[in-house]
């Protein structure tokens, strides 16, 4: 053990006692059940819907309210408290408004702030009292520890406690108590939230999704495609950038750049404007509830096309400058015979509808015009200038990784990609072949220096980041190609396909699982994959437990653009000390739905695994670092106190 840093942690512990006291609180922590993790996946921008599940904790709010008050309030009442854990400053108007004089309102408060108090009791029954202390309300935290505490077998002490409250109401303050308690009970039912990727695009509001994961007690997030895409932005990619902007523009979304993180996109319009008519593939997908002036519907259908062209452009020469992504087929432009208005792919020819090849040069077709450089570079510097998405950005980077093991569970996105045999499929990259976690390893580390230097725009580290968006080998892809240019141009549906990696129909076989598990280093009798990217189409019959429990697939259609196809909204899991369940989610209307019927939008809880014997902090990732702590405390009472 370094002695330097032995003497600086001698700083803190500068006394025996007080680094044995340590060791002994560690030691006893190590043997407290786990906390509850809570997985979510592909949240995709919808922030009410992923709000909801958040403050009720997948049900986990409402199960502990039943637990408790199962014989003493009827199920509309349970329904009513619930609510008002979930959204107290909403719900408590329309309570108070229900009360006809002030006694009777005082007699509410009464009631209703020793039921939350017994409620938060038990919902950090496991954890320590300088964790639940952490927990509550800064303002109230003295008084709540007397009132949770309380011990009166004496009868000294019943005017005292009986007093706090009644000072509480009387000044005014029941209100924000109550709502401080609310807060802190959907803290408490969860110890640590895992986002399994893709809080970005289709949705409207990520921005809100990620200043609550920015603000929220414990959080980590796994890599989707599309906060790649967002990355590779702000890291310096014009490709990703253009991406990003026409996907926006197909679902209405424009809002997002412009209005949420202030990207002028004035200049583009311009450019639209000049090049670009009407065309139905270019028409942006909104729901029957949305409101678009036909003027606005033109101008977004011409951001679309202009932007889309500009994308095209953009990924032919990364495609020529890096052979080994495999993927010369996807150089189109050079493919169409602009007289016919015809191209020939995969040894076939198809007629070209809704073409709007207005700024491309036959002759060189992946040549920007000047106009579009333009464009491009100024839409960058202002991404790159964004104060508000370089926060969101460096958090996403900050708390992000394309994968992560988590008390013995494997938590990634996409997939691994396999050959037809079940083997890690290999990709050879500047002249060195990688596979499995090696792979996804080297995936990430492009990441991290494509994002640590935005100043280069066209380096290898920038074209990967791309690639984890559209590459055949792609953990984050996982498909032969990305088929968007033949769905805006080809009507034959055959072209529109797009060939999954193997890992998409072997995840249903155990032994394959049981191989992942093993190749990142977990035990695969306990541990599971969990996984997100592919929305599960329960409608169909589909079940997202699969290979014998080993897959769980937690992507059930948070987007509503998916939700026709799945048949619900979302699925999320909870993992316990005593196993796990998954929660199916119906489709969220309103939180004003919600606060007046009291209704949840859950469906039954389905056991996955259950722990044969209560796990442990021990057995947890928290537990290997306290061991480690315990380790260097120990070292440091034997070199100074020994």
């Amino acid at each position: 053990m370094n002695t330097k840093y032995l003497d600086l942690l001698a700083q803190k512990y500068d006394s025996e006692e007080k680094v044995v006291t340590e060791i002994i609180n560690l030691e006893a922590i190590l043997h407290l059940p786990k906390g509850t993790e809570h997985f979510v996946s592909d949240l995709h921008g919808e922030y009410q819907a992923f709000q909801h599940v958040l403050r009720n904790g997948s049900g986990n709010v409402k199960e502990k309210i039943k637990d408790l008050f199962k014989n003493v309030l009827s199920d509309q009442e349970i329904n009513e408290f619930a609510t008002l854990v979930y959204y107290p400053e909403e719900k408590l108007p329309l309570i108070k408004a229900q009360f006809r004089n002030k006694k009777e309102l005082y007699q509410w408060y009464t009631e209703i702030i020793d039921r939350m108090l017994s409620l938060i009791s038990y919902a950090s029954s496991k954890y320590t009292r300088s964790k639940l202390r952490k927990a509550l309300p800064t303002q109230f935290v003295y008084i709540i520890e007397e009132l949770l505490y309380k011990t009166d077998e004496f009868t000294n002490k019943e005017q005292y406690y009986t007093k706090i409250v009644q000072q509480i109401i009387s000044l005014g303050q029941a209100d924000k108590l109550i709502v401080g308690l609310a807060y802190t009970t959907q803290r408490l039912v969860v110890d640590h939230l895992h986002v399994v990727g893709d809080i970005y695009d289709r949705g409207p509001e990520p921005d809100k999704i990620m200043d609550t994961l920015i603000n929220y007690h414990s959080v980590d997030i796994q890599w989707g495609n599309h906060d790649v895409l967002w990355l590779g932005a702000f890291a310096g990619s014009k490709v990703c950038l253009a991406n990003i902007i026409r996907i926006c523009a197909r679902y209405d979304n424009l809002d997002i750049i412009e209005d949420v993180y202030g990207i002028n996109l004035r200049p583009l319009l311009n450019l639209a404007e000049k090049y670009y008519d009407d065309n139905p593939a270019f028409r942006p997908k909104v729901s029957s509830s949305d409101k678009l002036s036909d003027h606005e519907r033109l101008q977004i259908t011409k951001i679309h096309q202009a932007i889309a062209m500009i994308q095209f452009k953009l990924e032919s020469p990364i495609i020529k400058r890096r052979p080994f992504f495999n993927m010369s087929e996807r150089l189109l432009l050079e493919k169409i015979d602009y007289d016919k208005n015809e191209i020939t792919i995969y040894g076939n020819t198809y007629p070209l509808e809704n073409s709007c090849f207005a700024t491309v040069n036959p002759a060189q077709p992946d040549q920007l015009l000047e106009e579009e450089e333009h464009v491009m570079e100024r839409l960058l510097l202002s991404v790159q200038h964004s104060e508000k998405l370089a926060r969101h950005m460096k958090f996403l980077m900050k708390k992000g990784s394309l994968y992560l093991k988590y008390n013995g569970n494997l938590l990634i996105h996409g997939c691994i990609p396999l050959d037809e045999e079940g083997n890690m499929e290999k990709m050879t990259i500047e002249d060195k072949t990688y596979a499995g976690r090696n792979l996804l390893d080297v995936f990430e580390h492009y990441l991290q220096e494509a994002f640590a230097h935005p100043e280069e725009t066209d380096d290898l580290a920038t074209d990967m980041v791309w690639y984890l968006w559209t590459g055949e080998y792609s953990s984050l892809f996982g498909k032969r190609a990305m088929t968007t240019f033949e769905r805006y141009f080809i009507s034959d549906k055959a072209t529109h396909k797009e060939k999954k990696n193997p890992y998409y129909y072997l995840r249903e076989n155990e032994e394959v699982c049981r191989n992942i598990l093993a190749e990142f280093k977990l035990n695969p009798d306990h541990g599971h994959i969990i996984n997100g990217h592919t929305p599960v189409k329960e409608i169909e019959g589909e079940n997202p437990v699969k290979a014998n429990g080993k897959m769980i697939v937690i992507d059930g259609g948070f987007s509503k653009a998916y939700q026709s196809t799945t048949g619900i909204a979302g699925y999320t899991l909870l993992y316990n000390s005593y196993g796990m369940q998954l929660v199916a989610h119906k489709h969220f209307n309103s939180k004003e739905e919600i606060l007046l019927e009291g209704t949840d939008v859950l469906s039954v809880k389905r056991l996955v695994d259950k722990e044969l014997e209560r796990k442990m902090v021990l057995e947890t990732n928290v537990g290997e670092e306290l061991l480690k702590q315990i380790s260097i405390l120990k070292d440091l009472r034997k070199y100074r106190y020994s």
